[in-house]
């Protein structure tokens, strides 16, 4: 199994919309690909709560069976699309990538 971890900080205003605004719209768009990507085991999008300077502001984690599985998903249109507006919406972004 490979484990998929991403945090992104994001701009104060970005799209017409707050920070929060957002991670919220980030955090449907990037679920809603549980019922399309038959490869992702477990997703979920965490929205930080606890603002200090070493934050980040939403966190992904999912899983996978394999690193074909991941490839899959990360090549998917439909994680393509959510994407373009995540790159729209954020400062920083940090990915790991672990097996287990």
């Amino acid at each position: 199994m490979i484990k998929h971890i991403v945090m992104w900080k994001l701009k104060e205003n970005a799209e017409g919309k707050t920070k929060l605004e957002n991670a919220k719209i980030m955090k449907e768009r990037l679920e809603a690909l549980k019922a399309e990507i038959k490869e992702i085991k477990v997703l979920e999008l965490g929205i930080n709560v606890v603002e200090s300077p070493a934050s980040y502001d939403a966190v992904l984690y999912s899983e996978f069976a394999s690193k074909a599985d991941l490839e899959v998903y990360a090549k998917h249109p439909s994680h393509l699309k959510v994407g373009e507006f995540i790159n729209k919406v954020r400062e920083d972004r940090v990915v790991v990538d672990y097996l287990v």
